[in-house]
């Protein structure tokens, strides 16, 4: 729809704009375009043209819109209202005169306002940069539209491209199929497959639970069987072996050190400790990539937490101590009581066996 209060605003027409043409048509021509007579009023002029751009309009839907006619319309509007203003500019002229003797500012001060648009007195002046703006909106908003256009196309030719790319790949898998079928068939005709033990008999079934598709299981089985697993599986033992390793290293290296702890000793432990603190970072990581292939949500894991696991190896190790000073004390004991029941005896032989040295 045009709007109501149409003004005059540039065609874009290949890489210039309109606004800038120069008229090549006479006066009389134009007003014959604009269907007016000379001598008529600019509401005239602009209702003649709001008329006209509303039926030819190239956005305006109709059965009339045609670009070139509307061209036409343009140019004649141009240069009719440009006729209209030059001969109204000279009825103005004494009335410019007045306003100019009677302003007691300098005439340049007046082009302060209305960022310098216009000419004539204030209240002219303040008119022409109305319509100023509104040729300016117009052609903000026609801008607009071209670069909405422009990236509506351009996405256009972007799934066009990634929707060639997907039938290439569809295709290529579909061409690996049928040579994996046919070498397989060639095989079979060959009698490649003659010596394997389980010929023309049928795969057993491994689980007699009737919700679970036989067919899924017996190819899990022979997968399994020839040491084929899924990828996240290994991942999931390579993150359980990493993380036992890396309690009994820490827990070593703290039974290393000893006690007490020392200011040196202290030392190596927060070394030992920045390194764990590393390690346990790489583990997490991995277990990042752990949850993105894992299928199920309730085999995804969690982060191990390094402060959690340094305070773990503290108690393991303290506790490490307490059971070997238990084990000290108990043989400690023994022996004193092997010595209270069996002294005498030890005496005897060690006096017996004085004289054979």
């Amino acid at each position: 729809m045009i709007p109501r209060n149409l003004k005059p605003f540039p065609f874009i027409c290949g890489n210039r704009m309109l606004s800038g043409y120069k008229p090549k048509s006479n006066i009389k021509d134009s007003y014959k375009i604009l269907e007016l007579d000379e001598g008529c009023s600019l509401d005239d002029i602009r209702n003649s043209y709001r008329n006209l751009a509303k039926k030819y309009h190239p956005d305006s839907g109709t059965a009339t819109a045609d670009s070139e006619a509307f061209m036409k319309v343009e140019e004649a509007y141009r240069v009719v209202l440009s006729d209209v203003t030059t001969k109204k500019k000279s009825n103005e002229n004494s009335e410019e005169e007045e306003d100019q003797l009677k302003s007691k500012a300098p005439q340049h001060r007046h082009y302060l306002s209305f960022e310098g648009v216009g000419f004539g007195t204030p209240s002219q002046r303040e008119k022409q940069y109305m319509q100023f703006r509104v040729d300016r909106a117009t052609e903000q908003v026609l801008e607009y539209r071209k670069q909405r256009l422009e990236s509506q196309y351009s996405a256009t030719d972007l799934m066009k491209v990634r929707d060639v790319r997907q039938s290439k790949k569809v295709k290529i898998t579909q061409a690996v199929e049928r040579l994996v079928e046919d070498l397989i068939q060639e095989s079979m005709a060959k009698g490649d497959f003659d010596n394997l033990s389980g010929k023309g008999k049928p795969l057993q079934k491994f689980s007699d639970c009737p919700h679970i598709d036989p067919m899924t299981h017996n190819l899990n089985r022979i997968l399994i069987d020839n040491g084929y697993q899924p990828e996240w599986i290994l991942m999931q033992k390579e993150i359980r072996e990493t993380i036992e390793q890396l309690r009994k290293s820490i827990v070593a290296s703290r039974s290393k050190l000893g006690g007490p702890m020392t200011p040196y000793r202290q030392k190596q432990w927060n070394r030992i400790c920045e390194q764990f603190v590393e390690d346990i970072r790489k583990l997490n990581k991995r277990i990042d990539n752990f949850n993105l292939v894992v299928p199920l949500l309730s085999r995804q894991m969690v982060h191990f937490s390094a402060d959690k696991e340094i305070v773990r190896a503290q108690k393991t190790y303290e506790a490490l101590m307490e059971n070997r000073e238990a084990s000290n004390s108990d043989t400690k004991e023994n022996e004193e009581e092997n010595i209270k029941r069996f002294g005498w005896k030890s005496s005897l032989l060690k006096w017996l066996n004085l004289p054979l040295k």
